[in-house]
Formats: C-alpha cells, structure tokens, sequence
C-alpha cells in the first residue's frame, strides 16, 4: 500500500516526489510512462526560471531533477497508467502492464497538450521557430517581427502580450470575427503593431537549419502571400491528459469543467477525498515550469497531512 501515488513525471510530479518524500512519507512512487521531466524538455532554450541564468534548454533544466528526488526515497516505476479508481477510502491505480498498486493518497499531474493546426513544416520547425507559449518564448524574437495563428481569447491575449515586446504582431485567423471578450478584440484592434490577417490559413512555415524564416498563408480565395518571420505561435487550443480520471461508465473521477480541466481548490485538492491535481490539467493553469513546480509542493504538503491524519487519527 503506498502512502501517495504520483502520476506524471513532469515538473508538478517530481516536486511533489521530491516533498512528500522529504516531509516523511515513505512509500512514494512516481508513474510516469517515459523519462520524466515533462512536455518542458522539449524546449530548445530556457530564460524564464528562477536562478537559472545563461543558456540551458529544457532537457539541461529537467535533468537533475528525478535524481534530487530520489535521494529522499522517491520510487519510480515507468509504466503508463491507465485508470485511477476508488473503493471506499483505498485507490487503486490499473496499470498499462495490466497489474494495480493501491494508495492512500494520489496526486495527478499528467498535464496537456496543445493542438497543433496541422499546416506543414509545424511539426519540423516546433521548437525551432514555431511556439505554443508567448511567456516561454516571446522574449527571443523582442524587437522583431512574429505571426500568432488563432482567434480565441488566448490567441488575442498571447498576440497582445507580444505585440509589448516585438516591433509587429500579423495575427492569422480563419473568421473575419473573434469570438473572444468585446473589450480584448478592441484593445487587439487598438493595438498599432498588430496587423490582422483574417479569412487566412496557414498553409505552410518555412525556414533553414537555422529555424523559421516566414510563413506562408492562403486566403479564403485561395490568394498566397508570404510574411517573412522568424517567429510563428500557435493558439489553437489545450487538449487535457484527464484520461486516468476516466471511468468505465463514461464519467470522471471528480469534478471537471467543461473544457476537461480537473477543478481544484487553492490546495490542489479535488472533489473527491484524497485526489490532488496539478500542473497544466487543474483550472486556470499559467501553464509555467515554476507554477506546476508549486502545484506539486502545494498538493504535496496537503498530502503529507492527510495521510498521517487517515493513517494515525
């Protein structure tokens, strides 16, 4: 019986590893299906966390990490978890190799993903030109030119919060509407270095060994015009990793909203006793390393609470 089961090995699992572990839990396990770390050790360069200072990508972040936790007993099996379920006060987590292991206590940080648009080179130049984060990202092209793909209020507010740091925003949607608040479209439409390319599509991002050099978009008459950046971000959309929480009679674990996202208190506590989730799948997630890290603390230390309150009264 383990005091906490951890699913997802990304930066809300291995804090939480790394703090139920120090705080005196002794049966920890973290299930995380590959090489922990997180969608995060795919980024080709860091800048924005805490005392890291210099070049480092996400990997080079991530690294050391699985180590400093378990130094402190933090077990870590690589399998992929199919299903969390509960029976009475017990979990029981159904493992991909078809066995279980049961818990007092579990914490979920299996995150998100976002959508990819599907226009070519996207996938060749991820990382390398084409972002899903202004935060992450945006810094890298200040003073320069980018295309933010979408027109949804994250779209709007990504292509605003560049538009402060970058000499021009071209932002590319497929209406001749937003469907976003009435106030942001009008600080979008008020915003000089913001050039609204609508009734577009992207049809295909373009570059060298170096990365993006421009995008390519066909408008809803099939006319092409190419706009030479170095920069593209897409907001198309988060897809939530909630299948864990999915039950066999088509219903969840616990509360979620209606965009799959797991709806938790301010101590990462769910609906459901002893259920904690973190990271990019909880509500209103920044979708940052350092906050999914503080999710993992968070949820950890309310952990650490419950189980000695379940297991000593």
């Amino acid at each position: 019986m383990l005091d906490c089961a951890i699913i997802g090995g990304g930066p809300a699992g291995l804090t939480a590893g790394l703090y139920t572990t120090r705080g005196g839990l002794e049966n920890v396990t973290m299930f995380e299906k590959g090489m922990p770390g997180g969608q995060i050790t795919l980024s080709s360069e860091i800048e924005n966390y805490p005392g890291v200072t210099g070049e480092i990508t996400g990997m080079d972040l991530m690294m050391p990490w699985p180590e400093q936790c378990q130094k402190f007993g933090l077990k870590h099996e690589m399998v992929e978890v199919i299903k969390v379920s509960k029976d009475g006060d017990i979990f029981t987590i159904h493992k991909g190799d078809g066995t279980t292991q049961e818990a007092h206590s579990v914490i979920v940080g299996t995150g998100s993903r976002p959508r990819r648009a599907g226009f070519a080179g996207e996938d060749e130049f991820f990382g390398r030109g084409v972002s899903t984060c202004a935060t992450c990202d945006g810094f890298f092209y200040k003073g320069k030119e980018v295309a933010v793909i979408g027109g949804g209020d994250t779209a709007l507010e990504e292509a605003l919060y560049l538009a402060k740091i970058c000499t021009k925003v071209y932002l590319i949607h497929r209406r001749d509407e937003f469907r976003s608040a009435p106030n942001t479209v009008d600080r979008l439409k008020r915003t000089e270095n913001i050039e609204l390319v609508l009734n577009s599509v992207p049809d295909e991002v373009y570059g060298d060994n170096m990365g993006v050099t421009g995008i390519r978009v066909k408008n809803k008459d099939g006319k092409l015009r190419d706009i030479e950046v170095p920069g593209v971000f897409t907001f198309v959309g988060n897809d939530v990793n909630n299948q864990t929480l999915m039950q066999e009679n088509g219903e969840f674990l616990c509360d979620m909203n209606a965009k799959g996202e797991v709806i938790v208190n301010i101590s990462m506590a769910t609906s459901l006793e002893g259920l904690y989730a973190t990271g990019d799948m909880r509500i209103a997630a920044p979708k940052q390393v350092v906050s999914a890290a503080g999710d993992g603390a968070v949820a950890a230390l309310q952990v650490i609470s419950f189980v000695d309150e379940k297991l000593n009264g």
